[in-house]
């Protein structure tokens, strides 16, 4: 969507590009700004295969499908956000070796990068007990946005199973200005703030919301529009 500067957008877990970046208004807003958004659907979700074989699904094979899309279109100069697990893909992505001029961590935490293992493993138990999850279960809010996307959960579980956690090392790796945009409710990755204190170069943003309803908040286009924009 819309033309100039290219910003590859990532949604996260359980969503599509549709859902995180168009449905609320957010790539609209960087579109006229002047940037042309890239909006994939991950692996197992939206419009993407949805393929139940197991090797369809190595480890780490999120941050190579978005290496293959930047490689895909030749960006070179580019910049690169991505919400919850779109964030953790995209930090990995640079950490592998991904050189976005600006990059945008959103709904994403310490915590939801070096202890993943933990997140995920919450998500494969709501997987597992779908059909008996009730109302006031944990998961049951998990459960309700799976039922609400159609997730197909046979593929979503084995791609649980490919995303792997980030070395608290390797943050240093990640030295371009970094936005940790966060709703000031949301703690479901951990700590924002304590993540932008670790990058050698990290901004907290703060915008209203928890980490579901954060997404729909006019603050989260407008923040995103001012960072990439500098």
């Amino acid at each position: 969507m819309g033309e100039g500067r290219p910003l590859v957008l990532v949604h996260g877990l359980f969503s599509t590009a549709e859902m995180n970046w168009i449905k609320f208004g957010h790539a609209a807003k960087l579109a006229e700004a002047g940037f042309k958004c890239i909006m994939p659907d991950l692996r197992a979700h939206g419009a993407s295969a949805k393929s139940h074989d197991a090797r369809k699904y190595p480890h780490g094979i999120l941050t190579k499908d978005l290496t293959a899309l930047v490689d895909h279109f030749d960006l070179t100069d580019y910049d690169l956000a991505g919400f919850s697990l779109g964030a953790r893909t995209s930090a990995k992505g640079v950490i592998d070796g991904l050189q976005p001029r600006r990059l945008a961590l959103c709904g994403m935490g310490l915590e939801g990068l070096s202890g993943w293992k933990n997140r995920s493993a919450f998500f494969i138990d709501a997987i597992d007990r779908f059909d008996e999850i009730k109302r006031g279960d944990p998961a049951f809010m998990a459960k309700s946005f799976m039922k609400t996307m159609g997730i197909d959960r046979e593929a979503a579980r084995l791609l649980l199973g490919a995303v792997d956690d980030v070395a608290s090392e390797d943050l240093a790796k990640i030295t371009m200005p970094t936005a940790l945009i966060c709703g000031d409710k949301d703690q479901d990755n951990g700590s924002a703030k304590e993540l932008a204190a670790a990058l050698p170069d990290g901004q907290y943003r703060e915008i209203p919301g928890t980490h579901m309803s954060s997404v729909a908040e006019p603050a989260f286009g407008d923040t995103l529009v001012g960072f990439f924009s500098e």
